[in-house]
């Protein structure tokens, strides 16, 4: 038994060494992040001032939002796209096999009529019912058979006519500026075939019109621990990597792609859970063998907002599918992982993502299981315990703290002081309890991708709309 015990100790002296590099690593990328975040401040608000980015040599873009059962949203989210300012843009939003008024809704808000238009590629898709437009608003609506978000996008794509697409949520607002701002990358750099705006947490903000009048922190706990996570996967994570071009994730909610490299590629992968991280790796994969000189980018400024789940089974829900999708992008990629001929998103890019994001509840539930047992049977001493505690739980508050802090030091969208001290007040909480649970959640994720696969389906969150919410 007592060789038993060292083994368990050597384990955990393992997992306390990968708690330290993990966290230390959050951190590096963090403080990395904030250099870039204060360069490019310096360039803010050149967009309204360049008249380049009112003329009509601007791309057209088409922006595509799938719907699935979005009633309480879709009017508003749809005007909001429509309203963008941008010199030549489409909305194509496609009505996913629901059983609700969101079809219908679609057609009375903005007088719809059934058009003739057909598609223009050939990505595989569920069949389309029926497409409709608008007479005075560039608005296509496709009415298709329920398939999944992938299918829905594909379906779009295959619609699209413009250089650019922009995929987004259809219960997400977008900020009048953003594709002005999302555009910029394209415009500096030929080379740029894919770029992510910012997303950030609707709840508790007041909307007027189909745009955030007011930003405020969430009511609920529980949605402020989501904002802090936000903060710190994009202000931190995603500018770093993008900076280093190993950026394997651009939010399914907001990003824009060019039309023909998404085509190259074989469109949105309609088995994928994780649609948006497995198209992202396909790029850099492609981009990679045909040795093409490319940037996927990250882009801070550009806001998406979105609704996050309120209770604790959507969200339980919710972050189970992202790691399961997680688990399969990654190993229908694998022969990229520390293969020096995908350059630094094979060697960095694709570690991060397998020991850090998808190994890492596997790790930290390991750890909580063998400490706490250990201290109650007695076979772990008290330092062991605290060197595990320090490593993961107080490290982990330090990333959160500081994900806040950079918030407030570079965009500071959330300038009342005590939604501030609210948000540091939920950092600091969010590793004694929700950060625990959230590794359960991912780590039942990974077994659900390791068993017999199941039909992909859209996820069933409940949804509020953008109205005024309570705890």
């Amino acid at each position: 038994m007592s060789s038993f015990y060292h083994v368990v100790n050597v384990i955990l002296d393992v997992i306390i060494v990968y708690a330290f590099v993990s966290n230390f690593n959050y951190f590096v990328l963090m403080a990395l992040g904030f250099f870039v975040l204060r360069t490019q401040r310096t360039t803010e608000g050149s967009v309204e001032r360049d008249p380049l980015f009112k003329s009509r040599l601007m791309p057209a873009i088409s922006i595509i939002a799938p719907a699935h059962n979005e009633e309480l949203s879709i009017a508003q989210s749809t005007r909001s796209m429509l309203q963008l300012e941008y010199p030549e843009h489409e909305v194509i939003v496609v009505n996913d096999g629901s059983d609700d008024r969101t079809l219908q809704i679609l057609i009375d808000e903005f007088h719809l009529y059934r058009s003739a238009r057909q598609p223009m590629h050939n990505l595989a898709s569920a069949a389309v019912n029926a497409v409709y437009e608008s007479q005075n608003l560039k608005l296509l609506v496709i009415d298709k058979q329920n398939g999944g978000k992938s299918d829905s996008l594909n379906a779009a794509v295959n619609y699209a006519g413009t250089p650019l697409i922009a995929a987004v949520d259809s219960d997400s607002l977008l900020e009048s500026n953003s594709l002005l701002l999302v555009v910029r990358p394209f415009l500096e750099d030929e080379s740029t075939i894919a770029v992510g705006g910012i997303i950030r947490v609707v709840n508790g903000c007041t909307v007027e019109n189909g745009a955030v009048t007011k930003v405020a922190a969430p009511p609920s706990l529980l949605t402020k621990f989501q904002v802090v996570e936000y903060l710190r996967a994009f202000l931190g994570g995603r500018v770093a990597l993008s900076y280093m071009n190993s950026l394997l994730l651009i939010s399914g909610a907001f990003g824009l792609f060019r039309r023909d490299s998404v085509i190259e590629a074989g469109g949105f992968e309609l088995n994928s859970l994780a649609e948006d991280l497995e198209l992202v790796i396909r790029l850099h994969r492609i981009s990679r063998e045909k040795k093409r000189a490319y940037k996927i980018v990250f882009v801070p400024t550009p806001v998406c907002w979105t609704e996050v789940p309120d209770s604790w089974k959507n969200l339980a829900v919710q972050r189970k599918r992202w790691q399961r999708g997680g688990v399969e992008s990654m190993w229908k990629h694998r022969g990229m992982l520390f293969n020096p001929k995908f350059g630094v998103v094979g060697c960095f890019g694709m570690p991060y993502l397998l020991f850090l994001e998808i190994l890492g509840p596997t790790v930290e539930v390991t750890g909580y299981v063998i400490t706490i047992l250990g201290l109650l049977i007695g076979f772990i001493s008290m330092t062991t315990a605290l060197l595990f505690f320090i490593g993961s739980v107080l490290f982990g508050t330090m990333i959160s703290i500081s994900a806040v802090l950079l918030e407030e030091f570079t965009t500071r969208r959330y300038a009342h002081p005590l939604d501030l001290a609210s948000l540091i007040w939920a950092a600091l909480l969010e590793n004694f309890g929700y950060r625990q649970t959230n590794a359960l959640w991912r780590f039942s994720g990974i077994f659900q991708a390791l068993r017999t696969k199941k039909k992909k389906v859209w996820g069933k969150l409940t949804r509020r709309g953008f109205a005024p919410q309570t705890t």
